[in-house]
């Protein structure tokens, strides 16, 4: 079967260590990690941020005053899924040493669960929506040849 198409627009913003998350992101792992997870052709915005961003983003869209790891904007899932995914830079960065995992592992996790976001899943509705979304991102990141997250 044949993956979904994508128009992809990959956005870096000022980050004071640029260069690391641009290796943890080549353009071609991100359209590959978000092309696996999409059910239908999607026009799809990345943009990396600063925590700056990121914070004001979370609170001007979400009312959180923090900066969190991803935001998904969705405008449409049909014909075509039509979104943006912000991710803050700063606050990947640190859960990947938390968690001792590769940056590139981290990032790749979280295009799949805004992927996922921008086609209706969410976790945050019911324990069983949340289990659900997990399993699929877990069965998503293996087919990429990564581990599961949530181990």
């Amino acid at each position: 079967m044949a993956l979904p198409k994508l128009t992809l627009s990959l956005q870096f913003g000022e980050l004071r260590d640029a260069a690391t998350h641009r290796a943890a992101l080549p353009r071609h792992r991100v359209a590959r990690c978000i092309r696996h997870a999409l059910d239908a052709d999607a026009e799809i915005t990345v943009r990396i941020v600063g925590a700056d961003e990121g914070q004001a983003l979370n609170l001007d869209y979400r009312g959180k005053d923090y900066a969190t790891n991803v935001l998904t904007f969705d405008y449409a899932t049909e014909p075509l899924v039509m979104a943006d995914l912000v991710l803050c830079a700063p606050v990947v960065a640190r859960e990947a040493a938390e968690l001792k995992k590769p940056l590139a592992e981290h990032y790749a996790h979280l295009l799949v669960h805004g992927t996922l976001h921008a086609q209706g899943w969410d976790h945050e509705t019911s324990e069983a929506d949340a289990e659900a979304m997990e399993a699929r991102e877990t069965e998503i990141l293996a087919g990429l040849g990564q581990p599961d997250p949530y181990l």
